[in-house]
């Protein structure tokens, strides 16, 4: 796998039961780049993005982030998965932000983002105190620090749990549909925060239902319907001149 490479999904396939969710995904995120997923709900784009850090265990093919496989070691020529604490140490290295905000009610927005760096990390909490709120400054977040969950609007929970992820210093970034729970005009101050990101150089692998991010932000595109990987390439190309009556019919009911 070449070093420029951060993730590499070869053949994923994944089932629940009967339900063939994944099958055979393949697909490479390169470092420093920003990968948007869309396609209609059920596609399987979730459940790709929890495989990337392990939530979801692959049924076949092979998942590696930053050159180390997923979940597995490999011994012998044979996969044996990681125990759960391995997993989570593993996954440390990589952040994910989800529909639900996840934020711990009883926790202040500065204790929510300091909790893994304090708890996991065992960083001194002074440290993580000053590292917080220079968290929480860098998305527009800084006179929030003392509030609680219950007293912030859906778009400053979510840049609490942004705030939160990037605390663990992530190699990568996750996104399952973060501005999905929010009210219209909320989400663009979540997203103006992704953006920041993206030009920061951070890797970013988002599923969204937002055209104009994908368009504007993302230097790849897939398009996912029933499990694989229908089209894929630059947004402009992909939005602007799709190339499957599948896409284009899913485009026509979105943009």
């Amino acid at each position: 796998m070449s070093e420029k490479v951060m993730v590499q999904a070869i053949d994923i396939n994944k089932s629940y039961g009967s339900n063939h969710v994944l099958k055979g995904i393949t697909l490479e995120v390169n470092r420093g780049e920003v990968m948007c997923l869309i396609g209609p709900s059920g596609s399987g784009k979730s459940t790709f993005l929890r495989c990337i850090n392990h939530l979801e265990r692959v049924d076949g093919g092979r998942l590696s982030v930053d050159g180390v496989i997923v979940g597995y070691r490999e011994h012998n020529g044979k996969l044996h998965e990681l125990k759960p604490s391995e997993a989570a140490k593993q996954r440390s290295g990589i952040g994910m932000v989800f529909q639900k905000f996840n934020l711990f009610p009883h926790m202040t927005a500065l204790e929510n983002v300091i909790s893994g760096m304090v708890r996991v990390q065992k960083i001194d909490k002074d440290l993580a105190i000053k590292e917080g709120k220079a968290l929480l400054e860098r998305v527009g977040l800084g006179d929030k620090a003392a509030h609680y969950p219950a007293h912030l609007s859906g778009g400053q929970q979510q840049r609490v749990a942004i705030a939160r992820s990037l605390a663990m210093k992530p190699k990568l970034m996750l996104f399952d549909e973060p501005t999905s729970a929010l009210d219209p005009e909320l989400v663009g101050e979540v997203l103006d925060v992704m953006k920041e990101l993206a030009q920061s150089g951070m890797t970013m692998v988002v599923v969204t239902h937002e055209m104009g991010f994908a368009r504007e932000v993302a230097d790849s595109l897939v398009f996912m319907d029933n499990g694989v990987v229908v089209e894929a390439g630059k947004p402009a190309d992909v939005l602007g001149n799709p190339q499957h009556e599948r896409t284009k019919s899913f485009l026509s009911k979105v943009i």
